[in-house]
């Protein structure tokens, strides 16, 4: 029996599509140009580690199991339905909660670490479902897509499923440096596809986009941890400025991205699925805070919650904490329902919706 449930998860894992790209001697080669790369793996700025050891595991696993409501909405989030799409005059962003936006600027539309699909994992019954049945959109009704910007490679940024259902919607793709094998392998040709390594910048249109560092990690499988960069995105027009944290611990970057590209008028700030165990991979909220005013942030909106249970807090608890520590600083917070449109420089929600639930 044991022997069939290795080769079974062996089989999975080596045929399975959602694992993405294989790691080839020819993209190592590659890789080895960028100054983020040890010779085996990509690495952050800062010494980063997890403090899950052999002494914290069991504990964790029987907080995993354990049965605690407060970690899932009461009942499935309402979205608000978005009927039509038009390039705004200003910005406008529409969130689909987690990380996952659609921004429309520049007179394009792009899609920002569009996960859609219902659990992130590379198999449903790996993981939990969405914390609503609908998205603001449905897939099949997103108008064409100028270019789809990536933060990293962890299923709840990239999703196999949702990639295929969008391949005949998309121009372009901006992705770190490695996760092209990804998107190569998912049938779309690599002469759509941008990789860049941190620092780098891109014209695209009228839109600069500069591929900014984060404190992280990536991996699909088993095998490729570190084997893709990970990072943040700053997104400016001759009128706006816009920075995409991604995911990520507190660290120097944030005030180095602040010094060279700041001040933004927006930002997304990763706020959610942390632990004490994981701090340097995952901001505490009020770390979210203060990363928010280290860009020079004129508007923050926390992200990274409000769509699946990926750590051990309880939902909403993101949202309070982060609230309070930017009341502190004299922050500007944005807190849109899921589906609520943000124009930068216009409007900028700020209910405390999540109460509902």
């Amino acid at each position: 029996i044991v022997a069939l449930i290795v080769a079974g998860i062996a089989l999975f894992v080596n045929l399975s599509p959602q694992f993405g790209g294989k790691v080839t001697k020819t993209l190592v080669a590659k890789y080895a140009k960028s100054n983020h790369w040890d010779g085996e793996k990509f690495i952050n700025l800062q010494t980063t580690t997890m403090d899950i050891g052999f002494m914290t595991m069991p504990g964790l696993l029987k907080q995993q199991f354990k049965k605690d409501p407060s970690r899932r909405p009461t009942k499935n989030i309402d979205v608000l339905e978005v009927n039509e799409v038009a390039n705004a005059t200003k910005p406008r962003l529409t969130w689909f909660g987690h990380s996952a936006f659609l921004l429309e600027i520049g007179e394009k539309n792009i899609l920002i670490d569009p996960m859609f699909g219902q659990v992130p994992a590379p198999h449903p019954n790996l993981g939990q479902k969405r914390y609503s049945t609908e998205l603001p959109i449905a897939v099949q009704d997103l108008p064409i897509i100028d270019a789809i910007i990536l933060s990293h490679d962890h299923y709840d940024h990239l999703d196999y499923g949702s990639i295929m259902a969008l391949k005949s919607k998309v121009k372009h793709y901006y992705v770190p440096l490695g996760c092209g094998r990804h998107f190569e392998c998912w049938g779309i040709d690599s002469s759509l596809i941008t990789e860049m390594d941190w620092w780098q910048e891109t014209q695209f249109e009228n839109i600069q986009l500069a591929f900014t560092p984060s404190r992280h990690f990536s991996g699909r499988g088993i095998t490729d941890r570190a084997k893709t960069l990970w990072g943040s995105w700053v997104i400016k027009t001759d009128s706006s400025s816009i920075f995409f944290s991604g995911d990520g611990g507190y660290g120097e970057h944030f005030k180095e991205i602040g010094d060279k590209y700041g001040p933004f008028d927006f930002a997304m700030m990763e706020c959610g699925q942390y632990n004490k165990l994981w701090e340097q991979i995952h901001c505490m909220p009020e770390q979210t805070a203060q990363a928010a005013v280290d860009v020079r942030a004129k508007v923050a909106m926390p992200i990274h919650w409000g769509a699946f249970t990926l750590a051990l807090h309880p939902w909403t608890e993101p949202i309070e904490r982060v609230t309070k520590k930017a009341d502190e600083l004299n922050l500007q917070l944005c807190t849109p329902k899921i589906g609520e449109p943000v124009i930068v420089g216009e409007l900028y929600p700020a209910s405390n919706w999540w109460k509902e639930y």
